[in-house]
């Protein structure tokens, strides 16, 4: 194991959104760094996509924005495995349309998948995670939550609003054992970005190179994130010589400001 990857044998993290995407590939970095991984989502064929990769890697359907899924998830956790050390927020949901056009729906499903769930899983969570010797509470956001972007204006309020509860959570726990960080990432490639690629096609009439340049020119290296990036970015906070990273939004964007 490389000197500069974190020997996580013996800890418990949790990934929600772990199915697809970033998240599966947290959950796969966290299990080769030797964690037991518990991935949750709501779907669970997904979810057996990711388990299948690595043996330490188990699975608990559920919805964040559920309290009830949430809560139950914890408890399986604590049962199974004695306790709860890592929990990475990570499931989340876009879409875009011009801001005259976002209903009021809209906006509250935005809020409801990024917001309301990231504060069910950490305050479910936060009893376990306070009494291990190293919490970690660790959010993926996004440059959205930096800065703002036209024509996802719920998406940007939803994760700025994760920021400030990032900042916040942490302050409160600035005494305790444990550190709450946001990974705010550039446009990754996963099949996330391939939906909004397709949308960005559908409706402006774009080729799909036309719609990838444009998003890739967001970034100064002019390229996407790849998962492994962030999935590095999480493992980096999860050392022991990260006790002193809270409160942070980490930004993994090649630069963008």
């Amino acid at each position: 194991m490389p000197s500069d990857t974190p020997n996580l044998t013996g800890k418990v993290a949790w990934v929600t959104g772990g199915g697809t995407g970033v998240g599966a590939q947290i959950a796969l970095s966290l299990a080769q760094a030797g964690a037991s991984v518990v991935v949750s989502g709501r779907t669970e064929s997904a979810l057996k996509d990711t388990v299948s990769k690595h043996s330490s890697i188990t699975s608990f359907a559920g919805d964040v924005t559920v309290r009830n899924d949430v809560d139950q998830c914890c408890e399986h956790i604590n049962n199974r495995f004695g306790g709860l050390d890592i929990v990475v927020a990570n499931a989340g949901h876009a879409s875009s349309a011009p801001f005259s056009l976002v209903s009021e729906s809209d906006l509250r499903t935005m809020f409801e998948v990024n917001v309301l769930g990231v504060f069910n899983v950490w305050q479910s969570a936060l009893p376990l995670v306070k009494a291990a010797d190293a919490g970690r509470l660790i959010v993926i956001a996004s440059t959205a939550a930096l800065k703002g972007y036209p024509y996802v204006s719920g998406y940007c309020a939803a994760k700025h609003a994760v920021v400030g509860l990032t900042k916040s959570v942490a302050a409160e726990l600035s005494e305790s054992n444990v550190t709450v960080n946001a990974v705010c990432p550039g446009y990754i490639n996963t099949p996330m970005l391939d939906r909004t690629i397709a949308n960005i096609v559908e409706k402006t009439g774009l080729s799909k190179n036309e719609a990838q340049s444009i998003l890739k020119k967001t970034n100064p290296q002019g390229r996407f994130i790849e998962p492994i990036e962030v999935a590095s970015t999480v493992l980096w906070v999860c050392h022991n010589n990260s006790g002193s990273i809270t409160g942070q939004s980490i930004s993994v964007s090649g630069g963008e400001t």
